[in-house]
């Protein structure tokens, strides 16, 4: 692992990392020296498999297991955090449930599911964190969006308003939080190729069959170099990155 040191010293969460983009991101920022807290709700096997593959390639890393859509369970996580590595410093929300249901058979606790993991989860875990940012006087609050949430999609209108409501919530952020050295910036990936997770979904089916409109695959890296770039950056805020190989045009 090449360490090029421009995160010695900061300690970064990335929920659910325990593969695709969350772990390709880890690893991202364990090149950059950030000691990475490698996040899931209950895989732990998986997780600890990622930050093994980090400290065998010379980077920092831990783990932690949270329910990042309970209060008490995210505290429990930013206080543990915090206590073992001396602070805080990054947040990447990446943890998200992406499943297609028609929208006439979205069950109520469907849309619940997805937007208290999607939404509610990124207000619990960036409140929590945020104090150890200010207090830093330096910080990153990176979401991954989607980009359902700006094209429109089919059989997963929870998914997308999901997406869409971390679009608000990351320029208000950056407003709110310039003043004490924290940056907010919202990564929205297109179509990401690689093995999905079963909450992951099929991937989506966009309007006008939507597809990249360069020749090559878009991979959980090319996310992961984002959300690198917007850590290292300090004079980036407020802003949404798309990375879809044109299948979308802002």
């Amino acid at each position: 692992m090449a360490l090029s040191g421009r995160l010695d010293g900061k300690v970064a969460l990335i929920t659910g990392s325990a593969r695709r983009i969350g772990r390709a991101s880890a690893i991202e920022l364990a090149k950059e020296g950030a000691h990475v807290v490698i996040h899931a709700k209950s895989s732990s096997a998986e997780i600890e498999a990622v930050a093994k593959e980090i400290r065998d390639l010379g980077g920092k890393a831990s783990t932690a297991l949270a329910d990042i859509t309970d209060e008490k369970s995210v505290q429990g996580l930013i206080d543990g955090i915090v206590k073992s590595q001396g602070g805080l410093h990054i947040v990447v929300n990446n943890a998200a449930i992406r499943n297609e249901t028609a929208f006439e058979k979205i069950t109520l606790e469907d849309w619940r599911a997805v937007n208290s993991v999607v939404t509610e989860g990124a207000f619990l875990v960036t409140r929590a964190a945020i104090p150890h940012l200010v207090k830093a006087k330096w910080g990153r609050v990176i979401a991954i969006g989607g980009v359902a949430g700006h094209s429109g999609v089919f059989d997963r209108v929870h998914v997308a308003t999901a997406k869409a409501s971390l679009i608000g919530f990351t320029k208000a952020i950056a407003v709110e939080y310039a003043q004490h050295g924290v940056t907010a910036n919202l990564v929205v990936p297109g179509k990401i190729g690689g093995p999905r997770s079963a909450t992951s979904g099929k991937g989506g089916a966009f309007p006008n069959n939507a597809e990249p409109i360069v020749t090559q695959e878009g991979f959980p890296e090319d996310v992961a170099e984002i959300v690198r770039s917007l850590t290292v950056s300090g004079f980036v805020t407020g802003q949404t990155v798309h990375v879809n190989g044109g299948m979308y045009f802002i």
